[in-house]
């Protein structure tokens, strides 16, 4: 008996929980990604592409990588939803930021909402990882394209990442998660929210 309790306090305490924002602008997929991340991580199948709406406030997703626990924050992108997105900035580990590859003509759109997040004092050393979405469709960009595109290295020295994924098909989601987690545990934002919160790392 004694055995189990304390093995249900070491996993309690070793676990570390992050918190994950995932932004874009509207249409970039960003809750078909979030349903797809849940139908591979979790037990319980995520919404059907054909049954998720735009968001219009919040979506929260919660999934469990080699215990790492990660929630995620899913915001909306219409124009007049992203004033509150920097409410949600001061407690995100990191940024996921999703693009739609197939709508080129919306790319610049999407720079400059991202830009604009980047800039924020409260996301400062947030590590990015950037996904190029839709990649199930024929006329989507590569992520290397997008990459020069966006050109993030001159505005910004975080760590970051380029990921060509979809959320249809669910390609790439897991190899960028074990990238997502990895990075956030070597942190120094991190290591900052956690003495905030006053958790005390084990070794």
């Amino acid at each position: 008996m004694f055995s189990l309790i304390y093995g249900l306090w070491k996993y309690m305490v070793t676990t570390t929980e992050f918190h994950v924002l995932i932004l874009g602008i509207d249409k970039a997929g960003k809750t078909t990604f979030l349903e797809k991340l849940k139908s591979i991580y979790s037990i319980s199948e995520g919404l059907p592409p054909d049954r998720i709406v735009p968001t219009v406030g919040l979506n929260i997703g919660r999934i469990e990588v080699s215990n790492t626990k990660v929630v995620f924050w899913d915001l909306g992108g219409q124009p007049g939803l992203r004033s509150i997105w920097e409410k949600y900035y001061e407690e995100a580990h990191a940024l996921i930021y999703l693009i739609d590859a197939a709508c080129p003509s919306r790319f610049e759109d999407s720079k400059s909402a991202l830009e604009k997040a980047l800039r924020h004092e409260d996301l400062q050393g947030a590590p990015l990882l950037i996904l190029v979405n839709k990649q199930d469709l024929p006329n989507a960009v590569s992520a290397e394209e997008l990459d020069r595109y966006l050109d993030i290295k001159k505005l910004d020295e975080r760590v970051c990442m380029f990921e060509a994924v979809s959320g249809f098909d669910g390609r790439g989601i897991r190899e960028s998660m074990e990238w997502l987690v990895g990075v956030m545990e070597k942190s120094k934002r991190s290591e900052i929210l956690r003495a905030r919160a006053g958790i005390r790392t084990t070794s």
